[in-house]
């Protein structure tokens, strides 16, 4: 079942990310750029998109030289302390990670399986230890029980 994203949760993306965002029909659009490091992104969130009678939210990332999307969307986390939200979706034992930062950043993680989150990371190889440490964050929101309301 599709969740949907609600004004507050688009305003709070917002706030975190020091920005503003436009909707045009169904897809929210945030624009962040750094004037310091030159960095500037552009987020947009396609909201309830049919695909084979269901419906998905789906986030893509434009930048200088990158193109970026999460597909099925299933939570968000909005996190003022560092500066970032962190969007992910999950299926089965896996999740994946879309990471935008206030400065203009943004990290990609595909498919990361879930005991990676849920070990101790300090005893994971180093080329493990950064996806373990972003994701972990998701493994405090409840799927089953996640609403864009919340």
């Amino acid at each position: 079942m599709i969740q949907e994203f609600t004004k507050e949760n688009l305003n709070s993306i917002a706030e975190v990310l020091g920005t503003r965002y436009k909707t045009t029909g169904q897809v929210a659009r945030f624009e962040v750029s750094n004037e310091q490091n030159g960095n500037r992104i552009v987020i947009e969130i396609h909201l309830g998109i049919d695909l084979d009678a269901k419906k998905i939210n789906m986030v893509s990332v434009y930048s200088h030289g990158t193109f970026l999307q999460l597909h099925n969307c299933t939570g968000f986390i909005a996190s003022d302390i560092l500066h970032q939200v962190t969007f992910f979706g999950r299926t089965d034992n896996q999740t994946t990670g879309l990471i935008v930062e206030r400065e203009g950043g943004c990290s990609l993680y595909a498919n990361v399986d879930e005991s990676l989150m849920r070990g101790d990371f300090t005893k994971l190889p180093p080329e493990l230890m950064m996806c373990s440490v972003a994701l972990s964050l998701t493994e405090s929101i409840d799927i089953e029980g996640f609403t864009f309301d919340e």
